[in-house]
């Protein structure tokens, strides 16, 4: 049985934050995708490395990384969410993707073998640490001297065009402190300089932070995309804690919020993130 430390996001994973990505997993990819060459890129896998995929959700990253490898690599997926691991397999079965494996964990305590990966990649799956260090440490005692580290985190709130379409209904919906940096949740580590020292602190050298942009698609048009944020976890919390009754006015207000950014069939909004990167000291042998 895995151990879990995290235990909060644990069951927000497993409970609907992890049923809805894995029921939307195309989506959250289109959302995402963006970032995908930026990561693998200053991971720079390459034949025959052993890669490991932290918080890896459906396995989007894990599965290019696994093919970046190669026959004679491999790739292992790791999340706390057994409903996206579940799709994870499914996806790299039917990808014919044999390299690639997922395992069920809690990167902050989970027993990774000392040294045995080239390399640890994340697009957007480290923010959300009960324990950031831990887990920076745990992650970089699993890779062997001279390996690399490339994570995604989220970047400055006021980048993120979906975050201030909803804080810009702040008169129908609790938005005060959401999206704080530094707070818990996706910005936790929006800050680089904090990001940085927890990277050193748990033994990743030439550590560095990149700014990185890109525009992902939230759905066909204003309708499709307002029902997606509104069903997805941000959106699902802020309307419990919102008045009742309101849910139709916040779907009209955010609808002809999102309305603008229409485009060829699709409705496309812009994200920030720090792509952070480090070394393990030592060369490989």
């Amino acid at each position: 049985m895995h151990v879990v430390a995290n235990t909060a996001q644990s069951e927000a994973w497993n409970g609907y934050e992890g049923t809805h990505w894995a029921t939307h997993q195309d989506r959250w990819n289109a959302v995402n995708a963006g970032f995908d060459r930026p990561l693998l890129d200053a991971a720079a896998v390459s034949d025959g490395d052993r890669v490991l995929d932290i918080g890896c959700g459906g396995g989007a990253t894990t599965r290019l990384a696994a093919r970046a490898a190669g026959e004679r690599g491999h790739a292992l997926g790791l999340d706390l969410s057994a409903p996206v691991l579940e799709r994870a397999r499914d996806r790299a079965a039917r990808e014919e993707i044999t390299n690639v494996s997922f395992e069920q964990a809690d990167a902050q305590v989970h027993p990774l073998p000392g040294g045995s990966f080239d390399v640890a990649i994340s697009r957007f799956g480290v923010m959300f640490f009960a324990d950031p260090l831990a887990a920076f440490t745990n992650v970089a005692g699993a890779l062997r001297p001279g390996g690399r580290a490339a994570f995604l985190t989220a970047a400055d709130p006021g980048g993120n065009e979906w975050l201030q379409a909803l804080v810009s209904l702040g008169d129908l919906l609790p938005v005060q402190g959401f999206g704080t940096p530094g707070g818990p949740g996706m910005f936790s580590l929006a800050d680089p300089g904090t990001a940085l020292s927890l990277l050193t602190a748990a033994g990743f050298q030439d550590v560095a932070a990149e700014h990185v942009q890109a525009y992902g698609t939230w759905g066909r048009d204003a309708g499709d995309a307002a029902d997606f944020l509104l069903g997805s976890g941000p959106g699902r919390h802020l309307l419990a804690e919102a008045a009742p009754g309101i849910r139709a006015e916040v779907r009209e207000r955010l609808v002809e919020r999102l309305r603008p950014y229409e485009r060829d069939g699709a409705l496309r909004l812009l994200s920030t993130g720090w792509l952070l990167t480090g070394t393990t000291a030592g060369r490989a042998g």
